[in-house]
């Protein structure tokens, strides 16, 4: 049994697989997915044997095996092994080359190098696939399924390709294949909607019902080769040349090998349970790959078709699998004529409704909102047309190319503005994109201003190389050039010579939180304008007021990002949680160092964040409207390092008979309490943190604070902001010192 393990659920959430639940589970589970498996897998090792030109008995015995030998050691319980069809036409290739008994020791030799493939760890390369080439690869072997049997149901006898089982649906039609397998395909669809249906899995009740209903029919039925076992050919060494048989050694073991690991993630996508473990469900099939060959068994691999029909008949565990291939040898041994009483018409409506499932509309939608679905289409189609590694070789390619669409991709607006020209790029800029881009600033005129504004992850030498060349034609002809960097300084270090290495992920634009020396190359202020100047934002680039200029530069980028929430606060008025006070020192910004936004708090600063004792009208009144009228839940004091009030208490600084000393002699009782404050911080630091428990004492003496507080309304928070580290504490008031945030 597998133990549970943590896994991800199809809704994206980490959960833990239920436990198996013992052999109850296995009863009720188990038992009846490995009958509906072991009926469906019957037929196809027959069919894939007889396809290949291998005895008859090679498909079962490779079917006991992939049951039993992978299914115990498997890294992917539900995957179920055996004969699969992506080899029918190696393995026939091989057998007209070497004969039977050679290619049973090249399987042999095949599984050895998967054995030794596994254990260096190579398996879990398949992770790396597109979803959406698996889930095309899925759809593709829907419509192989589906459409073979098809013909099957028809009363026909499935071709090796799609295209033949085409061309075979204009045949003649059987009507009892086509009554039982309309029986199995209603029972199938409609057994769910039976009430306590889930106990007994609806295939099983279809190949029952289909039987019963084809009893005395003239239908084609399950045929088992009579004296199965004296058809056992054991292996020999092929003679022949060195190199072609490596070859065939390494064509079986590569193919089987990623025929096991497409379908292990395939079958992943189709139920909630534990991930496979690729490595070791490689060195499992290699084990299995082995022992089938020694007793004479055409290769074993992963199937799709027996692995999603297992999970769609209820499975939980590899008890399943390895049972599936434990009915397999009893009843070929002993109770073959039992089985020969199923039309094939029945099994094929099974997997007909199974193929079709695999083809989710659903998943299509999805995969083409997210700009997936070529890499899906390539992949179904090549399934289809070419066969399982081929058609996810091309939607590797496609979904690669796609890849590097995305990763090369910049857009380019040019708009004019009113002194000039501005040039927005965005994205990555690497050569294959370079052309576009010249283009586009071909077209701007002569003897401008030009702004390229730059919001880039990545600039390559080529880019780089036609911009400057650009940029310096265009300074040569009058123009003048500003390179903008927004985002990181890409062009910057490539004019230095310092190498690209590598992408930098997107951020949220720095201008809404760097100063404007930054991102402000023009830094001048300009005079006051009387009435009738000229508007400041059209004067001269050298005379705007940085403000204005940020003021321009938030309506131009900021504003329509956060135009929506402004509407919205706008229409409902304010509603904060929070009353934040703080002082006024320019360095603390209460918005960036809480991560809040407009309608978040309700903010009074003032110098040396205090709360004065003697009602201060303008402190008051905003306590008093944020606690009685905005019903705010916290109240907040934040102190900083740094702080140049604190400095002025310590020092006595402030101007006797200035402003600045009355009202600084609100903080007297903070440094009372700083002298009995033990802490190894700087004396302006101390200050700083006991200024800040002190103010929320003093917030303690408003009557309304102190009702909301008892009431359990409110809560006092004490907070310090320590600028050079950009880091957040919460003041203690009981010892005046800091702790950090936690959640």
């Amino acid at each position: 049994m597998d133990r549970p393990r943590p896994t991800k659920s199809h809704a994206g959430e980490h959960t833990t697989a239920g436990p198996p639940g013992g052999l109850a589970a296995v009863l009720r589970h188990d038992l009846p997915a490995s009958v509906v498996v072991f009926l469906i897998a019957v037929p196809l090792s027959l069919g894939f044997a007889a396809a290949t030109g291998a005895p008859l008995i090679a498909g079962l015995v490779s079917a006991v095996v992939g049951g039993v030998v992978a299914g115990a050691l498997s890294g992917a319980p539900l995957t179920v092994s055996g004969p699969a069809a992506g080899m029918v036409v190696i393995t026939s290739g091989i057998i007209a080359e070497y004969g039977w008994a050679a290619t049973a020791m090249i399987t042999a030799g095949a599984g050895l190098v998967q054995v030794a493939l596994g254990l260096t760890r190579v398996g879990r390369v398949a992770l790396s696939l597109s979803p959406a080439v698996v889930h095309g690869l899925l759809a593709g072997i829907g419509v192989t399924i589906a459409v073979g049997q098809l013909v099957v149901v028809l009363g026909g006898r499935a071709g090796s390709s799609v295209l033949d089982n085409l061309a075979r649906l204009t045949g003649p039609v059987g009507g009892g294949a086509l009554l039982v397998g309309a029986v199995a395909v209603v029972v199938l669809v409609a057994w769910p909607a039976v009430p306590r249906s889930s106990y007994v899995p609806a295939p099983l009740v279809a190949v029952l019902a289909a039987t019963a209903a084809g009893s005395g029919l003239p239908v084609a039925r399950v045929d088992l080769p009579e004296n199965a076992l004296d058809q056992l050919v054991l292996p020999r060494m092929p003679s022949g040349a060195v190199a072609g048989i490596a070859f065939a050694v390494l064509a079986v073991a590569v193919v089987t090998a990623v025929e096991s690991l497409l379908s292990a993630v395939a079958v992943d996508k189709l139920h909630p349970g534990p991930r496979a473990d690729l490595d070791r469900d490689l060195v499992a099939q290699g084990v299995a790959n082995t022992v089938a060959g020694a007793l004479g068994g055409l290769p074993v691999s992963g199937g799709i078709a027996r692995g999603s029909t297992n999970v769609a008949a209820g499975a939980r565990t590899r008890a399943s699998t390895v049972l599936h291939g434990v009915w397999i040898a009893v009843f070929v041994l002993a109770l073959g004529s039992v089985l020969e009483l199923i039309p094939l018409a029945a099994l094929a409506g099974v997997l007909l409704v199974v193929g079709v499932r695999l083809v989710s509309v659903r998943r299509m939608r999805a995969l083409w909102r997210h700009g997936e679905f070529t890499a899906y289409a390539v992949t179904a189609l090549g399934v289809v047309a070419l066969g399982l590694v081929e058609g996810v070789l091309l939607g590797v390619a496609a979904a690669a190319l796609r890849s590097l669409h995305r990763l090369t991709r910049s857009s380019v607006r040019v708009e004019p503005e009113h002194d000039g020209w501005r040039v927005v790029i965005r994205g990555s800029l690497v050569f294959l994109g370079a052309g576009r881009l010249v283009r586009a600033l071909r077209d701007i005129p002569l003897g401008r201003r030009v702004v390229l504004e730059l919001h880039i992850d990545f600039l390559d030498h080529g880019a780089y190389e036609a911009i400057d060349d650009w940029r310096t034609g265009y300074e040569r002809l009058g123009g003048s050039v500003e390179v903008d960097e927004v985002h990181d300084t890409w062009f910057s270090k490539a004019t230095r010579g310092i190498p690209a290495l590598r992408k930098t992920p997107l951020s949220p634009l720095p201008r809404w939180f760097a100063p404007w020396s930054h991102w402000q190359r023009t830094r001048a202020v300009t005079v006051p304008r009387q009435r009738g100047d000229a508007d400041p934002v059209g004067g001269t680039p050298a005379g705007i007021d940085p403000m204005i200029r940020g003021m321009r530069e938030f309506e131009r980028a900021t504003a329509p990002l956060v135009r929506p929430f402004l509407a919205e606060l706008a229409a409902r008025g304010q509603r904060p949680r929070q009353l934040f006070i703080t002082c006024a020192d320019s360095r603390v910004v209460p918005n960036l160092i809480t991560t809040s936004g407009p309608g978040d708090l309700f903010c009074v600063r003032n110098i040396g964040n205090l709360v004065p004792l003697d009602a201060d009208d303008s402190v008051g009144a905003a306590v008093e409207y944020a606690v009685e009228v905005l019903a705010v839940e916290t109240i907040a004091v934040c102190g900083h390092s740094d702080c140049g009030a604190m400095k002025a208490v310590v020092h006595g600084a402030a101007r006797p008979g200035s402003r600045l000393h009355a009202w600084l002699r609100a903080a007297e009782p903070s440094l009372i309490r700083f002298h009995a404050a033990d802490s190894d911080l700087p004396v302006v630091e101390r200050l700083a943190v006991a200024n800040v428990a002190q103010q929320l004492d003093n917030l303690m003496t408003y009557p309304s604070v102190r009702e909301a507080v008892a009431a359990g309304s409110l809560r006092l928070v004490g907070m310090y902001f320590d600028i050079s580290e950009a880091r957040v504490y919460l003041v203690d008031p009981e010892r005046d010192g800091l702790e950090p945030v936690r959640v």
